[in-house]
């Protein structure tokens, strides 16, 4: 599934440019992950990092017997943060155990679903979870040959300890209209949870 990989590569650097640093990381009985860092041409003050490797295979529903070799969503994780207010480039190895979740877990990570590595994404961030939004924004899907599902590219929104909870019980909709009622600027690597009080 190299060939995959190749074109799932080229896409991100399609839509993000250039990769300026790279970091693989393997964890037992897993394929190597790798996580991409781009710094905005533009100069918007935001970086992004991208996984490249989870969408090596299909993910399987836990549920069946037999997984597909080849039938089953595929997907890539990117998270954008704004630069210079916290050291954010040690995300790249949380961001790899998140990618790798299909493959250890056995779970299928789509929009709407929350992600958790039990420690702060970043050293100070008040994160330990994510919310993972739709595809299609930022880095638009990959399509593949038949009878390959696309690859999609899910934008990662951390989400404080509050939040999470709150969204466990409201869903992941009502959680992004208090975001987007609130201003909220989700790039902000050191932002305060949302009030949460009805």
């Amino acid at each position: 599934m190299g060939d995959v990989l190749a074109l799932v590569e080229a896409r991100l650097r399609t839509a993000l440019g250039e990769p300026d640093a790279r970091a693989a990381v393997t964890f037992l009985g897993t394929d190597r992950i790798e996580v991409l860092r781009f710094t905005d041409a533009a100069d918007t003050g935001l970086v992004r990092y991208a996984t490249l490797g989870m969408s090596a295979a299909p993910m399987a529903d836990p549920t069946s017997a037999l997984a597909d070799p080849l039938k089953g969503p595929r997907a890539e994780l990117v998270l954008s943060v704004r630069t210079g207010r916290a050291d954010t480039d040690k995300v790249l190895r949380p961001l790899a155990v998140l990618a790798a979740s299909p493959q250890v877990e056995g779970v299928v990570v789509a929009a709407g679903a929350s992600l958790d590595v039990g420690e702060p994404l970043w050293p100070g961030a008040p994160f330990t979870s994510v919310l993972v939004a739709g595809s299609g924004g930022l880095v638009e899907d990959l399509e593949l040959d038949d009878p390959l599902d696309p690859v999609r590219f899910l934008p990662l929104l951390p989400m404080t300890q509050n939040e999470a909870a709150w969204k466990r019980v409201h869903g992941a909709a009502a959680l992004e209209e208090k975001w987007l009622n609130s201003g909220t600027d989700l790039r902000d690597p050191l932002r305060k949870s949302v009030p949460l009080d009805r």
